[in-house]
């Protein structure tokens, strides 16, 4: 039984009114025991507990609430643990400062509910209605918004992690402040999510988990400044990774260390989520310019079709042994003008003393006039 006992109108427990029906408040507060075997032999009857006063920070156990009309109702500072809200109406009722644990709210309404500093974890809330439900300062921990319809709420400082958003819509909700990690599944929409306080001006971005990187490069100076050095000093290195050509990319690695560049050489085992040409494709987006060398080509050639055609801003300098030719299809990249003249050495030491004027120079010259262009 959850810790309520109302013998009386106004003690604090269960108040009565117009809008309720008596005899299902009756056999509420008779207890969770009587209340469920009464749903259970009248699965039929959908209750109406609708603006039933309910004592604050009780704690509700395997309750069945499902199907019942919750409308004004509040939960505030309640425990509510593996309870059934499916389908419930639970319009304008308050859940603040609520820890609710292994619950079932698929198909719920929650539209107007009032849900700050609420605790959620392990509850499902698949299908449910969320529209301009108050989520400030919440936490949604391993739950599940499946096809859930998230419509203009507050999530100013909501922190979700871990949670299942397949197919969810999230349209015209307030994100300031608001931190998402580790999110599963394929929003169904996401639109006009506003990163901004009310005071300022708005700003929209369409993607939960990047608001929060938006805001931090639109208003903190420390943040810009880390963009533009990245862009403006990252030069991503692509190669054979044979043992004798290693030796050559890792030797580039070294000198562009020396010159203030923050050299990427991708050697490294790639994402589980994400196959090896979709990772040098982002690298190169940060890239200022790009190095690679062409002898022995294998993965190259589909990796540079992947890079050049897209990337006009990105100059790529191609490198190649004296003594081997071009790859047939490499022909295919002279037509674009950042795909800068190969550089043929002889040797490593050859290399690395032209490195500056042949390489390095020439990139930066072109890097530099595609950002003035």
């Amino acid at each position: 039984m959850w810790a309520l006992t109302v013998a009386t109108l106004g003690d604090g427990g269960v108040q009565l009114t117009a809008m309720s029906d008596p005899e299902h408040v009756r056999l509420f507060t008779a207890g969770r025991d009587v209340w469920n075997d009464w749903r259970s032999a009248n699965p039929q009857i959908a209750p109406d507990l609708c603006g039933t006063m309910l004592a604050t920070g009780v704690t509700y156990e395997n309750v069945n609430f499902s199907d019942v009309d919750l409308s004004n109702c509040n939960f505030s500072r309640c425990h509510i643990r593996s309870c059934d809200f499916t389908r419930a109406k639970l319009i304008w009722a308050s859940f603040d400062g609520a820890k609710i644990v292994k619950s079932n709210f698929a198909g719920a309404d929650l539209t107007n509910a009032e849900c700050v500093n609420a605790y959620v974890l392990e509850c499902d809330f698949s299908y449910s209605k969320l529209d301009r439900v108050n989520f400030t300062l919440a936490t949604i921990h391993s739950s599940v918004l499946n096809s859930a319809e998230v419509l203009n709420a507050n999530l100013d400082h909501c922190r979700f992690v871990q949670v299942d958003v397949e197919g969810a819509i999230f349209r015209a909700c307030h994100v300031h402040g608001v931190s998402a990690w580790c999110l599963e599944g394929t929003p169904g929409l996401q639109q006009n999510l506003y990163i901004n306080r009310d005071e300022q001006p708005s700003v929209t971005v369409d993607n939960l988990e990047v608001a929060q990187f938006i805001y931090l490069l639109l208003n903190n100076e420390k943040i810009r400044h880390v963009v533009e050095t990245i862009t403006s000093k990252v030069v991503l290195i692509l190669g054979r990774f044979t043992p004798e050509r290693k030796v050559v990319l890792d030797a580039i690695r070294d000198e562009l260390r020396k010159r203030d560049y923050l050299p990427v050489l991708f050697d490294f085992e790639k994402p589980s989520n994400r196959d090896i040409t979709e990772t040098v494709s982002t690298l190169a987006h940060m890239a200022r310019f790009v190095i690679a060398d062409i002898t022995d080509a294998k993965s190259i050639p589909q990796e540079l079709m992947l890079i050049v055609p897209a990337l006009p801003s990105v100059p790529v300098q191609p490198l190649l042994l004296a003594s081997q030719q071009e790859y047939g299809m490499f022909e295919h990249f002279k037509r674009y003008p950042w795909v800068l003249e190969p550089f043929f050495y002889e040797n490593l030491g050859g290399l690395l003393a032209m490195l500056t004027e042949r390489v390095i120079g020439p990139a930066e010259t072109r890097a530099r006039e595609q950002t003035a262009s």
